[in-house]
């Protein structure tokens, strides 16, 4: 769908995984953004497969701006969690919000099995937050680096803008074989963006 009406969201590409269609989805999502003041701004890549990772992560409020794009796009990204939070009552909630369940205790856990998890889908985008809590923190944790490098798929950095409000999508990064220049690299392209209650560095 085109989004000339919506000048808050951005397109679609047509590899990128959808959900199945909901007006009324859809329709929930643009009515918060709108009521909330919020826009997505950037360009989503061509791609089936790839890691989008989300920062700063400073509040839970990111998670009802977020949750409202990806609805409001029709954009189908998964977040990987532990299989332990599947358990009922929470099992059929954690689905339905799209949440892939990882088990830590096997052999190689979670990045083992996220790559095999990568490797086997036709269109599969994953979302993770590298600083893996709302506190600020010094290091941000390597597996969304080691997922998207051992399933050779590319990283989409997104962030939270709140004094704009804005969620942003920025370019395609291509990782070296230095994880640790790589990861001091992609932290540095965030410093201008400023979360709900702070920024990234």
């Amino acid at each position: 769908m085109s989004t000339s009406k919506y000048p808050f969201l951005i397109p679609v590409p047509p590899r990128a995984p959808r959900v199945k269609p909901s007006r009324l989805a859809r329709w929930i999502g643009r009515t918060i953004l709108r009521l909330g003041g919020w826009r997505v701004i950037g360009e989503l890549p061509d791609v089936s497969r790839l890691v989008l990772i989300g920062a700063p992560h400073s509040s839970n409020w990111d998670g009802v701006w977020g949750f409202a794009a990806l609805l409001a796009m029709g954009l189908d990204l998964r977040i990987l969690g532990k299989k332990e939070l599947f358990r009922w009552p929470l099992g059929p909630v954690m689905r339905f919000l799209g949440i892939i369940p990882i088990d830590r205790s096997a052999p190689g856990g979670f990045v083992a099995q996220s790559i095999e998890t990568m490797q086997n889908a036709d269109a599969l985008w994953i979302g993770i937050a590298p600083e893996g809590t709302r506190k600020r923190v010094e290091k941000w944790k390597t597996g969304f680096w080691k997922l998207a490098r051992g399933a050779q798929v590319p990283v989409i950095p997104s962030y939270f803008h709140y004094p704009h409000k804005i969620i942003g999508i920025g370019p395609t990064i291509t990782l070296s074989d230095d994880m640790a220049a790589d990861m001091a690299r992609i932290r540095e392209w965030y410093r201008p963006w400023q979360g709900r209650n702070r920024g990234t560095v």
